[in-house]
């Protein structure tokens, strides 16, 4: 490049967030905070400083025990029914558009600072899916985050799919062609791209004939916390345990507490009030007394944020342990590969059926295609991987930067389409 792009890419993930800037020998990644490119696509509004905190400072803030409302998984607002209402935060009405529009203003004046210039253009990744089987739906979140990014001040906004902008990251390392598989597995869904690579195909600006097939479903990294948290950990607060009467405790406050975006609502005055209610009929008290001291403490991000890093470490490691003393003093709680396996059979299942599903569909017999690139951070999660490789027993798997390629891409993307 001779100058730097006009535009950025933006990879707004569930999980974590990157800002691309195509510009002659300097990183394509901008840094976001404490000179690391990713931020955390976390926002802490702090009661006692009435301050607001975004990515790592919002998740600190949060554990250090400040009064306020931590909220994550933003993404999962788009396309589901919750973006059109409001949530409550120090005793008042927050709309949740204006929660992802504070976030992607934030983004936006965090390039801007390490660029040292405006962007007015960018093209931000979307999903293959916002919503499965919904066109309808799918379009409106999509339409959602435009008209968020352009009250944040972006003029021009365009869009590309995720695993499309992992694509072209790839590609750029490339020297000679390649039939590739993109597997890019985030926060909150797993897309797949079937698409020709190569360096001479790279300086192309019409790249329609070299996309073979894009699949994708609504299964990511925070479906893979719900599901460990629900299969070990939340046993251990009484969900699945019974009633005086013989009937199992009512589980709707397990599955608020084991998804991210839901925390909040297990805090409740009437949950707590049902939850009273459920103690006295119960026989699983010692389980009970841990549910109440954590809805009552507000720990509910905390724990799911230990469930979060078991996770993490159950992809290079046979066990973890959860250190759960803010439950109960002194308690641990350890949890294996196959208990983990065992959670999320189902998840994994979709995925590899999405999969096969785009092979079939794509009419390109499995022995042609080189390479898997795995991207996206719940990419990681081996059973997850193993199933994918299995679809492709000759292909080798390239592991990409798992929370940068997208937002790479997305830099190349723009470059291409604003100059």
């Amino acid at each position: 490049m001779q100058a730097p792009a006009r535009a950025c890419g933006i990879d707004f993930g569930t999980s974590n967030s990157t800002v691309g800037w195509l510009r002659p020998a300097a990183p394509t990644l901008l840094a976001l905070e404490d000179d690391r490119p990713t931020l955390p696509s976390a926002v802490f509004f702090n009661a006692d400083e009435d301050t607001t905190s975004y990515g790592r400072a919002a998740l600190a803030e949060y554990l250090e025990g400040y009064e306020g409302r931590l909220m994550r998984a933003l993404k999962s607002l788009l396309g589901s029914s919750l973006i059109d209402g409001h949530t409550e935060v120090h005793g008042r009405a927050l709309r949740f558009r204006d929660l992802l529009g504070s976030f992607i203003g934030e983004l936006k004046r965090r390039a801007e600072a390490q660029a040292g210039r405006r962007f007015e253009q960018a093209v931000f990744g979307r999903p293959v899916h916002f919503v499965d089987d919904d066109e309808a739906a799918d379009r409106k979140a999509q339409d959602t985050l435009e008209a968020i990014a352009r009250e944040a001040g972006f003029r021009d906004v365009s869009f590309q799919f995720e695993p499309i902008g992992a694509a072209l990251h790839y590609e750029l390392s490339l020297a000679r062609e390649e039939l590739v598989l993109i597997a890019d597995i985030g926060g909150g869904t797993a897309d797949f791209s079937l698409v020709r690579l190569s360096p001479e195909r790279a300086r192309s600006s019409e790249r329609r004939e070299d996309l073979l097939g894009n699949a994708g479903v609504h299964v990511g990294g925070t479906d893979f916390d719900r599901a460990l948290s629900l299969e070990c950990v939340m046993p251990l607060l009484g969900y699945r345990g019974r009633m005086k009467n013989g009937a199992e405790i009512p589980s709707s406050i397990f599955f608020q507490l084991a998804t991210w975006h839901t925390i909040n609502f297990a805090y409740s005055r009437q949950v707590w009030a049902d939850l009273q209610h459920i103690y006295r009929d119960a026989a699983a008290r010692t389980e009970l007394d841990r549910l109440s001291r954590l809805v009552s403490r507000r720990e509910g991000h905390w724990l799911a944020l230990q469930v979060e890093q078991a996770k993490i470490d159950l992809s290079a490691a046979p066990d973890a342990t959860l250190q759960l003393d803010r439950l109960e003093p002194g308690l641990a709680h350890a949890v294996t590969r196959e208990d983990f396996a065992r959670a999320t059979r189902s998840l994994v299942e979709r995925v590899g059926e999405c999969v096969s599903g785009l092979l079939d569909h794509a009419g390109i017999g499995r022995d042609r295609i080189d390479t898997i690139y795995f991207t996206g951070g719940a990419s990681g999660v081996a059973q997850l991987r193993a199933r994918i490789a299995a679809e492709l027993p000759a292909a080798r798997s390239v592991e990409g930067d798992l929370y940068g390629s997208i937002g790479a891409g997305l830099a190349v993307e723009a470059a291409r389409r604003y100059g």
